[in-house]
């Protein structure tokens, strides 16, 4: 490596502890999402901020769910890279099932637990030090940085970046690195989109005893749940060597996330997460309102499941449904700059070569692809991403930070591109 990047990699060794030790703290302040108050967590980030001398804004729009933005210039012309993560986690409920203290940060066998150690209170806080690491060398470096750690990331929200996306496009910037979890052996180049449907069905309601008189709410909820659930047999689409790299990536996904995930990242996948319904046991339900969770691949969009969901609901006269949310799959060059970079330093620092995969969860960095800038993600392993006993193993954690400001390095080291290859600010 290049005399300044050991640097960085000395640098990072010799702040292992405290590097540590920040996201065991991170982690103790609970920030679940809902209900998504994040003030004392984004209080945490601001602090060291100060203390290191950086200035900061603070955007919220809704009071309990603040974002941080922070900048800098370098010393020369060049690109400007933005740097994403997000500070609210998944809730824990009431902790069943944790054999450790969810806010607690235990440091186990190489590994440190808690709600958050994942997903993405690690990621985020290997982007935080690697903006106050490049920070220390911007004189040296070419074009500017933006750091913004946002809020309201884990319902979808339009609080966080959604936010910051329609009122403070100034986060966009050329190129954005995430440090969403993928593990070593991955990086992400694009995500699955998310199309949240949910449905009503009503009927006149009966004694338990008396099912010829009614229909039950529960049952026809359980048919078109069972219906639904055959959107998962819809063929995709083939998107030539986008296709290819998927399917070259099927083996690693199922290593990384578990086996099957490789073919789910080219099928639908149908999630009835939220079932509510009757009033008594030995009553005919009157009311049954299901929300699905569903995730559509690259190539399909919410009008093509749409179509066979009316087709569904048409022959159901007691069923109704609504649209809650809907984000399309989006995708980036898997051999783009940044995808490039980061693949070398992680096989640098690891000895592993990440291949490049389409996420089937869904982030933020989806914002910067619908403006087709490129954003690469790069993180710790997800395998207990929102699960009991969430961790994050501590030598993974360190390797994303390296990662990270090796790359960030990388990127603001080039010469700028002429200015007729650079887009204007009106196409941003």
């Amino acid at each position: 490596m290049l005399d300044a990047k050991q640097k960085l990699l000395n640098r990072i060794s010799e702040d292992r502890e405290l590097l540590v030790d920040y996201l065991r703290d991170f982690i103790r302040i609970p920030s679940p999402n809902p209900p998504g108050d994040t003030r004392d967590a984004a209080r945490h980030v601001t602090d060291l901020l100060e203390r290191r001398g950086i200035p900061f804004r603070i955007i919220a729009p809704e009071g309990t769910m603040p974002n941080i933005i922070a900048t800098f210039d370098c010393g020369g012309p060049g690109r400007h890279l933005a740097l994403n993560g997000h500070i609210d986690v998944f809730p824990v409920g009431d902790g069943s099932g944790w054999t450790k203290d969810p806010w607690g940060a235990e440091l186990e066998d190489g590994r440190i637990y808690g709600r958050g150690a994942c997903d993405m209170k690690s990621g985020t806080t290997a982007s935080i030090f690697a903006f106050l690491y490049l920070h220390e060398l911007r004189h040296t470096l070419r074009g500017k940085v933006t750091l913004s750690v946002v809020s309201d990331e884990e319902t979808f929200g339009p609080w966080g970046a959604r936010y910051l996306a329609d009122h403070h496009p100034e986060i966009f910037g050329d190129c954005c690195l995430n440090a969403e979890p993928t593990g070593r052996t991955t990086f992400r180049f694009g995500e699955k989109g998310p199309l949240w449907l949910r449905f009503t069905v009503r009927t006149h309601g009966a004694h338990g005893a008396y099912v010829h008189r009614s229909a039950s709410a529960t049952r026809i909820a359980a048919q078109v749940i069972g219906e639904l659930d055959r959107l998962t047999e819809l063929p995709p689409s083939e998107l030539g060597n986008l296709t290819s790299t998927l399917d070259a990536a099927i083996a690693t996904a199922d290593e990384a996330w578990g086996a099957g995930a490789g073919q789910n990242v080219r099928r639908i996948t149908v999630n009835p997460g939220l079932v509510r319904g009757g009033v008594k046991v030995n009553m005919v339900a009157a009311e049954c309102v299901f929300e699905v969770d569903i995730r559509l691949p690259n190539g399909l969009d919410d009008a093509d499941v749409r179509r066979e969901v009316d087709a569904i609901v048409s022959r159901y006269p007691e069923v109704s449904y609504e649209q809650i949310l809907y984000n399309p799959a989006n995708w980036t060059p898997p051999d783009t700059e940044m995808a490039e970079v980061v693949r070398a330093n992680a096989k640098a620092v690891s000895g592993i070569e990440p291949i490049p995969v389409v996420s089937l969860g869904c982030t933020d960095a989806r914002l910067w692809r619908y403006k087709d800038i490129p954003a690469i993600v790069f993180g710790p392993s997800p395998i207990e991403m929102g699960g009991v006993d969430e961790y994050v193993e501590t030598e993974e954690f360190l390797d994303v930070v390296k990662v990270h400001v090796l790359s960030a390095y990388d990127y603001l080291s080039r010469p700028a591109a002429p200015p007729d290859l650079l887009r204007s600010e009106a196409d941003r």
